[in-house]
């Protein structure tokens, strides 16, 4: 589907501009018009992590005139394997200003607005409004949804990508001339079955493929160009090296989207079965390092169980631990494996996937059993910092 430009042209490039975009000037298709259209333009990439890395720098290079950053975290050295537009000297910045440095160094002709904030309902609309299109980087179904849904109510096109382990998805959606992300994903999928980057990992180099496409459709929105992926899925598998590309439908019976809704409630951070095992049985990893102390006097007798993959597993550790991964226990093989005798005490990375292991450990019986808060990234953080975070 060929659409107009989304963008009015600047009324002119400076000598300086023309130098610069000179590769793109002599493209018949881009030329002096669409050089200007992206000078006029002004794009929101929401995230400047793994996607919003190199969608920035491409955007920046390219000639965008005004980028929006929202991003409200700071720069940690696990970020630096694919988020490329962090170094070394940012650990511990904020990542918006850190993304912001880093787009002026490529191109000091863009103008950068910083939005260091959390996206949510009470800024997204205001935030959005102010912008021709969206990129939309995230890695959590709340925010994508609410992405989706203020972009729905204000008529604004967005660019979305996702990434996981070795694939990538990428769709352009635009309420008003074809499906929207409510059409690909009417309902987030259980809390616990879709692991985040930080619990599955990602290949750092997916980053790039993926952002460049993202950009790829955004330059093509904006200049008019080409066909963007509107009503298509692109799926990219890079172990097989492979690009698929789906077509996606309006649903011609979904419910208008008017108002946005609670999208940590429709999407859920763990199953109502976990939220409620997990009331009156969580301990901190203070009280458990007071436990493993007591453990090792013998006056306390109880299995830890950690519920992480293996590779995890291999980078840090509770001492004292037992591995036996949460799919062990979604399968009830880890039920027969555990002691009878004593109480269980589950922990994951950061307290999600061992509040689903409860959850299954107390409908067996096991009615003592607890879990650990914050997991080993909160172990790490208080208790034992010489060991390596992820």
């Amino acid at each position: 589907m060929s659409l107009p430009p989304l963008v009015e042209p600047a009324a002119e490039l400076t000598v300086d501009e023309v130098r610069r975009y000179s590769r793109h000037l002599i493209i018949p298709d881009v030329g002096m018009d669409g050089q200007k259209r992206l000078k006029n333009a002004k794009v929101l990439v929401v995230g400047a992590g793994g996607l919003g890395s190199p969608a920035l720098l491409y955007l920046a290079a390219a000639g965008v005139g005004t980028l929006g950053i929202v991003e409200y975290d700071e720069v940690d050295e696990s970020n630096l394997q694919r988020q490329i537009i962090h170094g070394q000297s940012d650990v511990g910045r904020s990542k918006a200003q850190s993304a912001r440095d880093s787009v002026k160094e490529v191109n000091p002709y863009v103008n950068v607005i910083l939005h260091e904030t959390r996206l949510d309902n009470d800024n997204v609309l205001d935030i959005f409004a102010g912008y021709d299109l969206i990129l939309d980087g995230t890695d959590n179904f709340a925010t994508r949804y609410l992405v989706n849904d203020a972009a729905v109510i204000l008529g604004k096109p967005y660019v979305w990508g996702s990434i996981f382990r070795f694939e990538g998805q990428v769709s352009v959606f635009w309420e008003t001339h074809g499906p929207q992300y409510r059409d690909l994903y009417p309902e987030a999928p259980p809390p616990g079955m879709v692991p985040s980057c930080a619990e599955g990992g990602v290949l750092g180099v997916l980053c790039a493929s993926i952002g460049s496409i993202m950009v790829t459709e955004a330059i093509k929105l904006i200049t008019g160009i080409g066909e963007p992926l509107i009503g298509r899925l692109m799926v990219y598998d890079a172990l097989e090296m492979n690009y698929t590309t789906l077509k996606v439908r309006k649903d011609p019976n979904a419910e208008p989207i008017t108002e946005l809704i609670d999208y940590e409630a429709f999407c859920g951070t763990v199953s109502d079965e976990a939220a409620e095992a997990a009331v009156d049985a969580t301990i901190s990893v203070r009280q458990l390092k007071d436990w493993l102390d007591a453990r090792e006097r013998g006056e306390k007798d109880f299995v830890l169980v950690d519920v992480r993959e293996p590779n995890e597993y291999e980078i840090n550790r509770i001492p004292g631990a037992v591995l036996m991964p949460k799919g062990e226990f979604l399968t009830g093989e880890a039920l027969e494996k555990l002691p009878q005798d004593k109480q269980v005490v589950i922990h994951c990375k950061t307290g999600v996937r061992s509040a689903e292991a409860l959850a299954v450990v107390k409908g067996a019986g096991m009615g003592d059993a607890v879990h650990v808060g914050g997991g080993v990234a909160a172990w790490v953080n208080q208790i034992d910092p010489s060991q390596p975070a992820y």
